[in-house]
């Protein structure tokens, strides 16, 4: 049952979305508020994120995931690489429950909340995975398993990308969060696309069949 703070956070999270010309439901609206009521209490002990608790954090944190589910089916499955506090994962889960999604983080308090977070707010079908991608790619069991990537604040390179191809299932792509800096990678084989004008967000997507050779047209699934 929603708690009276969770009830305000939903007033803040919608007012913030109508401002911004986010078309968010009551129901997408709450969830959201669930997931970021939690997160600040567990960030007030453990340093999950560096966002206080105001606008810039919902924006950033809630809306920008928001704006990204254009971008997505309604369902698949999804790994989020250096999860953290859970954003943009949780949120893209909770607008798109028809997701299978894998969480990986390396530090364990973090793990521990990602794992209380998928308890809590009853993520069914989300795992989390603590450890380090590159762990992943000597299990047979994911190759070819994922139909997105997702990442944010975590630095990467073409070679890291490159990486991740193993996991991503042939029609599948990466979708990298960042600011107005675009990510080192030929702008022919991806498609970046504003988020939010007022946090300068962007969403670069590159499928995977860029990170192991040229692209065909019509790559793009859900775009």
């Amino acid at each position: 049952m929603p708690t009276d703070d969770t009830n305000r956070i939903q007033t803040r999270v919608a007012t913030r979305a109508a401002e911004l010309g986010i078309a968010l439901s009551v129901e997408a609206s709450s969830a959201l508020a669930g997931y970021y009521s939690l997160l600040m209490r567990w960030n007030r002990k453990l340093n999950l994120t560096g966002f206080g608790d105001n606008e810039g954090a919902i924006d950033r944190l809630l809306l920008e995931p928001a704006c990204a589910v254009s971008y997505l089916p309604s369902k698949g499955r999804m790994l989020d690489i250096g999860s953290g506090g859970g954003s943009p994962a949780i949120p893209l889960k909770l607008l798109l429950p028809g997701f299978q999604l894998t969480m990986v983080e390396a530090k364990a308090r973090k793990a521990a909340f990602l794992r209380e977070a998928v308890r809590r707010l009853e993520l069914h079908g989300s795992v989390v995975e603590h450890c380090r991608f590159q762990s992943l790619l000597a299990d047979p069991l994911v190759r070819d398993a994922y139909d997105v990537v997702t990442i944010r604040a975590v630095r990467t390179d073409g070679e890291d990308l490159r990486m991740l191809r193993p996991l991503l299932h042939m029609t599948g792509w990466i979708m990298l969060f960042h600011g107005a800096e675009s990510p080192h990678w030929p702008a022919s084989e991806s498609m970046t696309a504003a988020l939010l004008r007022s946090t300068g967000s962007r969403l670069t997507i590159i499928p995977a069949l860029a990170l192991g050779g040229n692209v065909p047209r019509g790559t793009f699934r859900g775009v």
